[in-house]
């Protein structure tokens, strides 16, 4: 049986942490978001004035980007430190990298397909790789592969001193049934088409030089950071507003707040090894889409339909009580999330138009 939202509450105010407490009961503007995004934690502030180095983030201008160089900036400030934070992207947006400057973030324009404009890059201690390509792939698979292959192999020579966290994703996994608990990192990959083998191919090409020179690398596999502009969470909630059914061809999903996702990836920064340390960083539920969308429908007022019932699919899930042991539980729960997605969508928050596309488990993005 399901649980209501107020007996949700109930539960959690029984095992609520302390930062929990002091969430805001909804988030009404994006200053507000940006602000709630790029907060650091103590702990990360901490690690700010232990580790050495600069830190330089790779493929600053894409979803995630903006805000983890920003968390960086600030985490840094917040310890005291000297340290600057780099951004390099194509910036093919004008306003990201106002934004990030004026945050104190510098951003230097590369386009890291080139060797010759990579090698020109400053060999920064500390480096964050968010590069990555994957919607649009099917029928430009060409592009996908050299930007998910080629720019590692660029990096991962060029940096060859540095610590490097690399974002890569749970799609290398094989597709599991929902009952399994998700993928640990000791399961093999098996990648389902040609993204996700690319994704493969990034890792592999990364271990490959880390293990030529002893570079410090983690591989930070994610499931679907939530912003409330874009993720799963949106996705799910948008449908219900709009009174579009749910499929539950894809019955249940993993998410994380991309405020925790971020601060888990720079936290990394010290839980990088030769050979690689991977790590998957997502929630620790294995979300149910009905669970989900009836929240949405409550909070809503609203009734929800679903089609695809009964099924017995297998879909993308990982497990990270790794992450979790090492960095804590994330910061915000679940029916928060879901809570102030609702709100947001319910106010009309601007969206990204970037739909995640979480229930393809063929292969084509």
């Amino acid at each position: 049986m399901l649980l209501s939202l107020s007996l949700w509450d109930e539960l959690s105010k029984e095992s609520a942490v302390s930062a929990w407490t002091s969430l805001p009961t909804s988030v009404e503007t994006e200053d507000a978001l940006d602000a709630l995004l790029t907060t650091p934690p103590p702990d990360l502030v901490e690690m700010m004035a232990r580790i050495d180095g600069d830190i330089i983030v790779l493929g600053i201008g894409g979803k995630m980007g903006l805000t983890l160089g920003v968390l960086a900036r600030r985490a840094i400030e917040a310890a005291g430190v000297r340290k600057s934070v780099i951004g390099v992207s194509r910036f093919s947006d004008p306003m990201c990298r106002d934004t990030l400057e004026a945050q104190g973030v510098q951003t230097l324009p590369c386009d890291l397909l080139d060797r010759a404009a990579v090698d020109d890059l400053p060999r920064v201690k500390n480096v964050i790789h968010m590069v990555g390509r994957k919607f649009g792939t099917k029928g430009a698979e060409p592009l996908t592969w050299a930007s998910n292959v080629s720019v590692p192999d660029n990096v991962g020579q060029h940096f060859r001193e540095s610590r490097l966290v690399v974002f890569s994703t749970g799609c290398v996994y094989p597709l599991v049934p929902a009952v399994s608990g998700g993928c640990t990192e000791g399961v093999a990959p098996d990648p389902v088409g040609e993204y996700a083998q690319s994704c493969l191919g990034r890792e592999r090409v990364f271990e490959h030089w880390s293990n030529t020179f002893a570079t410090p690398l983690c591989l930070v596999r994610l499931n679907y950071a939530i912003d409330l502009r874009y993720g799963v969470l949106y996705d799910i909630g948008k449908r219900v507003f709009e009174g579009r059914p749910i499929d539950l061809g894809v019955s249940h999903f993993n998410a994380i707040w991309q405020g925790d996702a971020n601060h888990w990836a720079l936290r990394c920064l010290e839980h990088c090894a030769s050979p690689a340390n991977v790590l998957n960083v997502t929630g620790p539920e294995t979300a149910s889409v009905r669970f989900v969308a009836e929240a949405f429908a409550e909070l809503f007022s609203a009734g929800v339909d679903f089609v695809g019932e009964g099924t017995d699919g297998r879909m993308y899930l990982s497990n990270a009580a790794r992450a979790i042991a090492q960095f804590g539980y994330p910061s915000v729960p679940l029916i928060t999330m879901i809570r102030w997605q609702a709100g947001w969508i319910q106010r009309g928050g601007r969206s990204l138009d970037k739909p995640t596309h979480f229930a393809v488990v063929d292969g084509e993005y």
